[in-house]
């Protein structure tokens, strides 16, 4: 059964609107990131029906399968979203995904893999750097300080073009238990943009659907919403 997602997207883009008003921002600086990990292709194109166009997916097996098989005449054409870890053997995979966006460059490693495969596709990904502001040891991500210490080398990859930063705080059943840590993204951010000016830092992906009005108040320009428009995931 497809829930209602007209109504809920309708429901979450009103909730970014008020939160945004609320912090002084233009509700257009946020973009949604409807998460359909899990969730079949039809609900994706229910989303699309509603004039969702950007799309998250964690795996790149997954993201392959549902939106490499949707049907060509889909307008206008979702953007996908790879928002989760991606393992070296899976990277070849994320590429032929043609992502708009890859929110989870987490290490090193993975940024150089990434990168070559890009140049052998003949395209540049954007990227942003995932950093765990919690050093919380069971997630992914850079240290802040460790981010800072792989800049020079992920910024003269030529596959890559980093675009920003995000996280995944600590889960907290009282949504502002998040604010520190989207404040700790966004301060670091800030540093970055004094150290490599050349680079936009346009984006910061943070907060899903139990805590995104409090990220869109810290700065987000990306939230991360599943549950709030497709229900809970099966």
């Amino acid at each position: 059964m497809i829930p209602p997602i007209a109504q809920n997207l309708a429901a979450v883009h009103d909730r970014i609107a008020a939160a945004a008003v609320a912090a002084g921002r233009d509700p257009a600086q946020i973009t949604l990131v409807a998460v359909t990990k899990t969730h079949p292709w039809a609900f994706v194109a229910a989303a699309l029906a509603a004039g969702q166009i950007d799309f998250g997916e964690n795996r790149p097996e997954e993201a392959h399968e549902k939106f490499g098989a949707a049907p060509p005449a889909v307008t206008p054409a979702p953007r996908l979203h790879l928002i989760g870890p991606i393992q070296s053997r899976k990277a070849r995979m994320a590429i032929a995904c043609r992502p708009a966006l890859i929110h989870s460059i987490d290490r090193p490693k993975i940024a150089r893999k990434l990168s070559e495969l890009a140049e052998e596709a003949g395209i540049v990904l954007d990227v942003l750097c995932e950093v765990n502001v919690a050093g919380e040891a069971s997630k992914f991500g850079f240290t802040p300080a460790g981010l800072r210490a792989a800049l020079p080398e992920l910024l003269a990859l030529p596959g890559l073009r980093v675009c920003g930063l995000m996280t995944i705080p600590p889960f907290a059943p009282d949504p502002a238990a998040s604010q520190p840590h989207f404040q700790a993204l966004a301060d670091l951010r800030a540093g970055l943009i004094q150290a490599y000016p050349q680079v936009s830092w346009r984006h910061l992906s943070m907060g899903m659907s139990h805590d995104f009005e409090i990220a869109i108040a810290e700065g987000a320009t990306l939230v991360r919403v599943g549950s709030a428009i497709f229900g809970p995931r099966p």
